[in-house]
């Protein structure tokens, strides 16, 4: 029996590299990529985590409130309905006098699997946005080093599940606000206490809805578009549950089963992305 559960073991962990391998050499084949494809319109094919985009346009690194990070990772690629809420979004932190956006990765230039581990941001809808509101940033055009070397602080203390109100501020809550009642966008991922605090200070306010606690996300944000309309090949995700969230669903983020979650025996299923991404990728 011994010797039955070694075996299983071995081949779970086994089945678990080789997937790892195959996945770690799809992404070095999309991050030679240095271009997106020409398309009249651009079409996200797959799902977020499993998929690629034809047509994508780049974010300008610098614009109406907001300025783009890790410019040397080149990951400033989305479809043409994430670079306008970018810039809208931008433009209201602007108007209102928030602070300047410091914008994280979107995707590569055809979308597709990174090499850094993220799962998702493949079918350009989807953007990292530091909690960060540099009023620094708001006054002068970042040097590439500062770019580079700047820091998301988390907005939590410690390693604790409390907000460290030193990093937190209602500018915070209004660029959420505004993000999550904008109509293209699906969801946005945070920290499960970043969750808490809008609920206690925003109970009965739909938008929550939108706000979608998950793991890490104490220092950024991340926001998550709708497919657009004529992509018919992009996948969506499911509907989100009813209501604001902040009750037992929010409850369960605190407890030691979340907090702790065990590793799963189950191998994680190989990376295949649609065949129109061969297209894409090849083109």
């Amino acid at each position: 029996m011994l010797k039955i559960k070694a075996l299983l073991f071995y081949g779970l962990l086994l089945s678990a590299v080789i997937t790892e391998c195959l996945a770690s050499s799809l992404a070095e084949q999309w991050s030679k990529v240095s271009l997106p494809t020409y398309s009249v319109s651009a079409q996200s094919i797959g799902t977020y985590n499993a998929g690629c985009i034809s047509g994508a346009v780049s974010v300008p690194i610098n614009g109406t409130g907001y300025q783009v990070m890790r410019l040397s990772r080149s990951r400033v690629y989305g479809h043409p309905d994430l670079k306008h809420f970018i810039e809208s979004l931008g433009q209201t932190a602007a108007k209102k006098q928030l602070g300047s956006l410091l914008i994280g990765d979107l995707g590569q230039p055809r979308g597709g699997p990174t090499l850094s581990g993220h799962r998702s941001h493949q079918t350009g809808l989807d953007v990292d946005i530091w909690f960060l509101l540099s009023t620094q940033a708001a006054s002068h055009t970042l040097a590439f080093k500062e770019r580079e070397t700047w820091n998301a602080p988390s907005v939590l203390v410690g390693q604790s599940d409390t907000i460290d109100y030193r990093q937190w501020s209602k500018a915070n809550e209004k660029v959420l606000e505004v993000a999550a009642q904008t109509a293209e966008v699906d969801r946005i991922f945070v920290n499960p206490s970043i969750k808490r605090e809008l609920c206690l200070t925003h109970a009965r306010h739909d938008w929550l809805r939108k706000i979608r606690p998950w793991w890490k996300h104490d220092d950024h944000f991340h926001v998550r578009l709708k497919c657009a309309k004529n992509n018919h090949d992009c996948q969506g995700q499911e509907p989100l549950p009813q209501g604001t969230g902040c009750d037992a669903e929010l409850a369960w983020w605190f407890s030691e089963e979340a907090k702790h979650p065990v590793p799963s025996k189950i191998p994680p299923k190989p990376l295949i992305l649609p065949v129109l991404c061969d297209n894409v990728l090849k083109q």
